[in-house]
């Protein structure tokens, strides 16, 4: 069964893979796309929406969404983006991309369905795809993805793992595993299109990582009755109770 994936850790992966590093680089950036798919054959320097962990820093504007609270109407950098969840940068970088350049990176992640069109009929695909939308994956195909993610094999660049790495970061345990995620929350559509606020999808995807060792993960709960708080936060809550047992049965 194929399930929503909302606030995708997929999205943060390909806005980071327009990053580049310039070190040694004297031209700032080289690009060249096919104007017919416009699908980028070329790309040198720095070219990216997204620059590092703290850059950009973009401001709240009057008509983004909100619903996520306080933390949501504050100035955003990439970093607060994956912590809090923030919707509308995510639709700042998706729009940044383009729906081709869009459509080009999940489908070169082979990202659960790949379907990045959106509401049917509505064209809105760069700003809702990922939000109990048109994209889904199960928790197999998340856990496929990111053995891919942790073991660099997607096409991006060092620069855009090394950022990833670095903004999925939560929490280190006692016994040393450095443990990094994402939560996402999401709601099964009733008949006349609502969402089904009482039933709601709750993810928590990521890795732990100790020395050579690495373990990637995907919880996903689903509400029977409406509970106060996201589902992912309360997904997330839950599973980091459980891994340090779970990591420690891995080891003996």
């Amino acid at each position: 069964m194929k399930l929503i994936y909302s606030r995708c850790l997929a999205l943060s992966v390909l806005a980071l893979a327009l990053v580049a590093s310039t070190a040694e680089a004297r031209t700032v950036c080289t690009a060249v796309a096919d104007a017919a798919t416009d699908n980028l054959v070329v790309q040198q320097g720095d070219c990216g929406f997204l620059k590092d962990a703290t850059t950009p820093t973009l401001p709240f504007r009057a008509g983004y969404l909100d619903w996520g609270g306080a933390e949501w109407r504050q100035p955003t950098d990439p970093s607060r983006w994956i912590k809090y969840s923030v919707v509308w940068f995510s639709q700042q970088v998706t729009q940044s991309l383009g729906q081709a350049r869009f459509q080009q990176y999940v489908t070169s992640f082979q990202y659960g369905n790949q379907d990045v069109s959106g509401d049917p009929g509505k064209h809105n695909g760069l700003t809702r795809a990922w939000i109990g939308s048109s994209l889904k994956i199960s928790p197999l195909e998340e856990v496929t993805f990111l053995e891919k993610l942790v073991n660099r094999q997607l096409p991006v660049t060092p620069h855009a793992f090394d950022m990833t790495s670095q903004i999925t970061q939560i929490s280190q345990l006692p016994d040393g595993w450095d443990i990094h995620g994402k939560t996402g929350t999401g709601f099964p559509h009733q008949p006349d299109g609502s969402d089904d606020k009482a039933h709601g999808y709750g993810w928590f995807v990521g890795w732990a990582k100790k020395g050579d060792k690495t373990y990637v993960f995907a919880r996903l709960i689903q509400d029977e009755k409406p509970e106060p708080g996201a589902a992912g936060l309360r997904a997330r809550a839950a599973f980091m109770k459980e891994l340090p047992s779970l990591l420690s049965s891995f080891a003996s």
